[in-house]
């Protein structure tokens, strides 16, 4: 009968060094051991429950739980490879990771896989894809050479797996939970006066360049007028540019002019006329 560990390693080359066998030698054991631990100390699922609803309701996580992008002209957005792994920790039994199988220089691409796997009900996810060495600017895509470039960009497009990964071994009302936890968590504003995160707000994009106007015009209503889900949405765009999610010509395009606006000829020398005039 064969044993059920063999299924999830990958078959051995036929020449190895010491270190390399030392190091698969080292990898069976810790996989044993794992699904040992998981048959001995099953999951308590009320604990884990009670530890990912304490765990939403921080509002440093709940800020990171949400992911936002732009593609092909829309946004789209969703639970967060932060808010993956911290579910993953209180759910418990779950392991997951990403690893480099092979770098083509000369291709200029790296395949990567990416997996999860509940050890204590054995379900695994894994996918397999390929990493372009390249990188999307406006001036169209950019080939990346240097190592550290090639490696972050392979771990934020690694990361988007590792997230399916988790998500597609834990149960979906315990991620649902988790998402609505996290959005009142973000409403709530850990704590602060409404009228405070609205002046936060205000103050933090404003530091970048990004008016009250252009604001009001995102959110659909004045300032005065903000509710608490405004306000978390605001936050949540905030993070996406900080963490170069989305630009700011994403969520905050340049005000365009429209031919309405534009004065007529007549009107246009009237008011330079009465301009100069003011001006003696």
């Amino acid at each position: 009968m064969s044993n059920p560990v063999e299924q999830y390693m990958p078959a051995a080359p036929t020449r190895i060094g010491q270190g390399t066998a030392v190091e698969q030698s080292r990898a069976v054991a810790e996989v044993q051991a794992a699904i040992v631990v998981a048959q001995q100390c099953p999951r308590n699922l009320n604990a884990a429950v009670e530890e990912m609803r304490q765990s939403c309701k921080n509002y440093t996580l709940a800020q990171r739980s949400t992911f936002r992008f732009s593609r092909g002209g829309s946004t789209v957005n969703g639970p967060s490879i932060h808010l993956a792994r911290e579910l993953a920790r209180c759910w418990g039994n779950i392991q997951y990771g990403l690893t480099e199988l092979r770098r083509d220089d000369v291709a200029g691409e790296s395949e990567m896989q990416a997996w999860a796997w509940d050890v204590q009900t054995n379900t695994r996810n894994a996918s397999t894809f390929i990493v372009p060495h390249k990188r999307d600017t406006k001036d169209g895509a950019k080939t990346l050479t240097d190592m550290r470039d090639i490696y972050e960009n392979n771990a934020n497009n690694g990361a988007r797996r590792v997230r399916e990964a988790i998500f597609a071994v834990l149960p979906a009302w315990y991620i649902e939970d988790a998402k609505g936890l996290c959005a009142q968590t973000l409403k709530d504003g850990g704590g602060q006066p409404l009228a405070q995160r609205i002046a936060d707000a205000r103050a933090a994009y404003e530091a970048g360049g990004i008016t009250l106007d252009q604001l009001e015009q995102k959110i659909g209503r004045p300032a005065g007028k903000w509710t608490a889900h405004d306000v978390a949405q605001l936050q949540v765009i905030y993070n996406s540019i900080d963490r170069g999610e989305v630009t700011r010509e994403d969520e905050f395009p340049a005000l365009r002019v429209t031919v309405e606006e534009i004065p007529a000829p007549q009107q246009a020398a009237a008011e330079q006329v009465a301009q100069a005039g003011g001006a003696e």
